[in-house]
């Protein structure tokens, strides 16, 4: 009876900390806009919706009661093989672009909130662009 109560007793011990004792796999998880000051230094007051869309994509989103606004939003969490790497989570990166009755762009508001770089992303590739021919 002895063993049989030892036997169940490390059973559910292992069963209940299974998970925590070996881990468990997390994915990053990249929400919204990730944008950077190379690509927000490029917008210019009275810029068309369609540059800037071409410039920074798509915004994260667009009021329906305001279609003039565009919020540009970046969150992240790092997953499993992230946090090992050193990732560090993001957010707090917010950008709101305001465009006028003449569908130019007006206002930048949070350009402070957006990094250099964003963890996770490759670096800027306008060394490649700007690289002069051999």
């Amino acid at each position: 009876m002895r063993n049989f109560m030892l036997t169940l007793l490390t059973t559910a011990v292992l069963l209940g900390s299974g998970c925590s004792v070996l881990g468990v796999y997390r994915i990053d998880i990249p929400q919204g806009s990730p944008l950077t000051q190379a690509q927000v230094s490029q917008l210019k007051l009275g810029m068309t919706p369609q540059q800037v869309r071409y410039l920074l994509g798509s915004p994260t989103i667009i009021d329906t009661l305001n279609p003039k606004r565009w919020d540009y939003i970046y969150h992240y969490v790092p997953g499993s093989y992230a946090q090992r790497a050193g990732l560090k989570p993001v957010s707090n990166q917010h950008m709101i672009l305001m465009f006028d009755q003449n569908d130019t762009l007006m206002e930048i508001k949070g350009q402070q909130t957006i990094p250099a770089e964003q963890p996770g992303l490759p670096g800027s590739k306008d060394a490649t662009l700007t690289a002069k021919p051999l």
